[in-house]
This record gives structure tokens, sequence and C-alpha cells, in this order.
């Protein structure tokens, strides 16, 4: 009887086909794969992605600087043994890097045409200074970047393929900002959060779909960006530091919303409602986002008259609007008659959500207060509601009778109306 010869199929697989599948594998166990024989000792080198995690170290290992030279045995592996292209490279590790290692990393990453590259979640005493060695990478598709600081070299032309940035905590410029924003004209998705040194945001940006800015700022500019489609913004600040918002411009929330004629999803936070508040507030607005069908409305103060005028004003702009979110701001000031007073003088206002069918509003205090008014105005309001949710502070769920008398109330005034 002839001998059965077992076949290793799967070391004889070509290299695209064996990296498709190791590159699915969390790169802890891929490494493990060099124990199969001596044919896959240095196969895991080879991979097109690599991706540095907290998966990658065992639970003993805390020390951020001994995480760091855990991750340079790698680096140094992958560096020797390494043939193709690299196309992703990210380091998401509570780690301590030194920046020279770093530095000669990114530069043999923009040799191998890297595509994707993702540094954050590291610790960094001062913030590591971008090699400019990245701005030639052409084939970029996708930057995320977080404690670094940077400027661009004047050879940069831009970076034709990027669709995806995200900088946190990065040191950048206004003007450098502006530039790289705009040398990116196919870029799609764009997040910037807590970064340094912005007295203003520029976002000029053609094909920009999402926007998400959560950050510290003086003024934001959106024009020329017609294909924004989700924006996220959040204004933080020193909040022992009182600011005003006043440079010259006769009405932030007419000038920026003139700047969103597309944006379909909106989500909007306190400090940005009050930038948004400065000067007079228009009491009737055109419509300027005929396509928003999503408003999500942040920690907004009902006991600010001015930051509430916005709030609607932004309804009355949205004529369309399917979905409203609104949470309400902690706060134990009593002082809110005159919100009550205009909310009260709004339900003769001439303005119907045509399309709103759902609304949840989170931290409402009790009846007698602007968040109840304001809940009572937008159900005046919606012909087509089909859903309300309210939950109180501390995410304790409004009493059916409670609830029962806004009803009751909302009744008696649409029949005077």
């Amino acid at each position: 009887m002839e001998k059965q010869v077992n076949l290793d199929r799967i070391s004889n697989l070509p290299w695209d086909v064996l990296d498709s599948i190791l590159v699915h594998m969390p790169l802890k166990e891929a490494v493990r794969t060099s124990v199969l024989s001596s044919k896959w000792r240095y196969k895991w080198t080879g991979l097109s992605q690599f991706i540095i995690d907290d998966k990658c170290f065992t639970n003993t290992i805390l020390d951020k600087v001994a995480r760091w030279k855990e991750i340079m045995k790698i680096i140094h592996l992958v560096q020797l043994n390494h043939g193709g292209p690299l196309e992703k490279f990210t380091l998401a590790a509570y780690c301590h890097p030194d920046h020279a290692d770093l530095d000669q990393w990114i530069y043999f990453l923009a040799q191998k045409g890297i595509k994707e590259l993702i540094l954050q979640e590291f610790d960094s005493v001062k913030r590591f200074k971008l090699p400019s060695c990245l701005f030639s990478c052409s084939q970029l598709k996708r930057l995320e970047l977080s404690d670094c600081s940077i400027k661009l070299s004047c050879e940069f032309r831009g970076f034709n393929n990027l669709a995806i940035l995200q900088l946190t905590q990065v040191y950048i410029d206004s003007d450098t900002l502006e530039s790289l924003i705009l040398k990116c004209p196919v870029l799609e998705r764009l997040t910037l959060s807590l970064l340094d040194n912005q007295a203003a945001f520029k976002i000029h940006n053609p094909n920009l779909k999402y926007l998400k800015i959560d950050s510290d700022f003086l003024d934001i500019c959106l024009e020329n960006s017609p294909s924004l489609d989700v924006v996220d913004i959040r204004l933080r600040h020193d909040k022992h530091q009182p600011r005003r918002f006043d440079l010259g411009q006769p009405c932030n929330v007419a000038r920026v919303l003139s700047c969103l004629p597309g944006v379909k999803r909106l989500t909007l936070c306190c400090e940005f409602l009050q930038f948004l508040a400065n000067r007079n507030i228009p009491e009737r607005h055109r419509s300027l986002l005929d396509h928003l069908s999503v408003l999500d409305l942040r920690e907004v103060r009902f006991r600010h008259l001015k930051e509430v005028m916005t709030a609607l004003c932004i309804l009355r702009s949205a004529p369309n609007l399917e979905e409203l979110f609104v949470s309400v701001y902690d706060q134990t000031s009593d002082f809110s008659r005159p919100v009550i007073d205009f909310l009260r003088a709004q339900y003769m206002l001439d303005l119907y959500l045509s399309h709103l069918r759902v609304v949840k509003i989170r931290g409402v205090s009790g009846v007698e207060s602007p968040e109840w008014e304001f809940i009572k105005f937008i159900l005046a309001h919606s012909p087509v509601l089909e859903t309300v949710t309210t939950v109180r502070y501390r995410g304790e769920r409004v009493p059916q009778s409670l609830f029962q008398q806004v009803i009751s109330v909302l009744f008696a005034v649409t029949v005077l109306l």
C-alpha cells in the first residue's frame, strides 16, 4: 500500500494570499506563526499591514518605556526582513516612544509607500515633530496623528489621495492647517480634536463630507465646503476664563448656517451655541438647512435666553427636519422666567416642522421649566410627530402623569390657536 504524503498546502500558497490571511489576525498571533517551521520564522515580518496596540502586550508590561522597547524589537525585525510594500501601520499602544526611533520608522514607512498611517494613544512629554519625509507620501489615503507638531515643508505639494485626516492634540497653526486641508483635493472626512494654537478654523474643501471639531477656537469659517453632509462641532475652553465672541461679525448663527446648505446631520454643543448666539438673533430666518434631517443639540443651557433663541433659529432654518435630539446642561440657576415667557410667545409663530417624527430630550427638570416649555412648543408645531422621549436629570424617566399634564396644557393652547 502506497504511503500517503502530507503536503504543506498553506506554506505553498502565494504570498498575497498568505498576507491577506495573516493581516486579519492580531499581530501577536501572526508573530506566533514563526514557531511553525524555519520557513515561517520571518514570514510575519513581510506583512503589508501592522497594527500595534495593547493586545500585543502581556498584562505584566505596564511601564510605557518598556512597552516601547518591545515595539522596537518588532520594528527592527520588520526593517531587516521586509521586502515588499507596507501599506498600513497603526500605533495605538500606551507607550512612551523615543522620538529618534519614531522618526526613523516613519522614514522607513515613507520608503515603503505607506497608504494608511495612524499614530495615537502614546505618551510624550513634548510634541513629536513630524518628519518632513511624510509629506512626500503621495499615496497616503488615511492619516491620523496625535501628540505631534506639524510644519509643512516648502516642497509640500499636497496629499492628492488623502480621504481621511484626523488630528488630536496636535500643534499646528491656523494658516498651516488651512493650507494642509486645501492641498488634500479628495479629502472626505476631517476630525480635529484638542488642537493647540488655533485662533480660527478655516475649512475650505469642496469634497469634504464629514467634519468633526472638538477644540478651542475664536472663530470658524466653513466657506467653499458645499459637500458637507455630517457636521459635529464642540467648542472647548477653560471655564475659569470667561471669553467674548465678538469679532465684528454681524451674526454668527446666520454666517455659519449659510455655509451648510447640504448638511443632513448636525451636532452642536453648549459652548458653540454660545458662539452662535453673538449679537442679535434674527427672529425670522429663511431656510438655510433645507437638507437637514437630524439635529442633535447637546448641553443646551435653557436658562440662557440667547442660546434658546439660537436653537429656535436653527429649527426655523430646517423645514425638513425628521429627528431632534436635545440634552439639557445641568445648572442650578432658577433665573428662567425670560426664557419661559419667550417660548410661550412663540406659540403663535407661523412655523410647522412638517417632517419631524422623533424627539428625544434628556435632562429635563420640573414642569415649570424652560425645557418643558420647549417641549410644548415642539409638540404644538409638529403635526406628524410619532415618538417623544423625555428623560429627567440623572436618567429618571418622566412619570406618565406629569407628561399627561403637559399634553393637557398643550391641548388648551392648540384650541386657542
